[in-house]
């Protein structure tokens, strides 16, 4: 079976005036259909630069990105890219910002306001359909955010510390959310994130990167079960995983100078 996503031999070089630097090395990585991922790393390992490459944002300086089998040249509807900045038309509703691309593809009226209604409901801001951003708190801009992206009707969910700005409480909630809306929808997923927790809660597998150049030093398979619960956080499994990935995360070399 052809995987949603695969990395074949990935590496990413960047020009600068100290030199050739190296972000990605050698990266080679399967995303199934319908999966959610998240990767981990020390800061500046390449998590967002392989991100980008999935996106098609960035092109490769050696290796493939495929998608559904395909090459990925550039950006595309099939894949839904969401940032830690919310990125929504301040002078524009909840609705109007989760319809916008659907306008965009020349949607008619009555069929988007439906959509968006749909997925402002699935993320918990039917309410707030007539709601600026500025009316809203930090975790509902990302929720409408979400919204937006999943309105697109994209094959692969790409999430860059979504969560990131957020506070704790929050946090936990729009980790609960977001597993809701994408145990209804089975979009594939790759969620990055510093935090350990996080990784281990939503994903099937946590892959661990080294510091730069970023290579994949582990792959963590998550077996808790759909739905994850607050309990489940709590338990000694849950425990167990997180300390695996700690490890995975914090007990590395010192990354090149290259």
């Amino acid at each position: 079976m052809t995987a949603m996503i695969s990395i074949r031999g990935v590496s990413k070089h960047y020009e600068t005036s100290r030199g050739t630097v190296r972000s990605l090395d050698d990266v080679d990585l399967d995303v199934a259909d319908g999966e959610f991922i998240t990767l981990v790393g020390p800061s500046g390992c390449g998590k967002s630069t392989l991100l980008n490459l999935m996106a098609g944002l960035l092109m490769p300086t050696e290796g493939d990105v495929l998608v559904a089998g395909q090459p990925v040249t550039g950006p595309g509807p099939d894949r839904g890219v969401i940032f830690q900045q919310y990125a929504l038309f301040p002078w524009l509703t909840a609705r109007q910002n989760v319809e916008f691309g659907l306008r965009v593809r020349g949607m008619k009226k009555a069929e988007r306001e439906q959509v968006a209604q749909h997925y402002l409901e699935l993320v918990g801001l039917g309410d707030f359909a007539g709601a600026l951003p500025k009316e809203l708190s930090g975790g509902m801009k990302q929720r409408c955010a979400i919204a937006r992206a999943y309105a697109a009707q994209p094959s692969i969910l790409l999430m860059d510390e979504p969560f990131g700005a957020l506070d704790a409480l929050t946090r936990v909630s729009m980790q609960e959310n977001l597993l809701e809306t994408w145990q209804q929808e089975r979009r594939t997923a790759v969620f990055i994130t510093h935090d350990v927790d996080e990784a281990v809660f939503l994903a099937n597998r946590v892959i661990v990167m080294s510091p730069r150049p970023g290579r994949i030093t582990e792959v963590i398979d998550v077996p808790l079960a759909y739905p994850r619960t607050e309990e489940m956080r709590l338990s000694p499994e849950f425990a167990d995983l997180r300390a695996r990935v700690w490890r995975g995360v914090h007990h590395q070399p010192e990354p090149t100078t290259a």
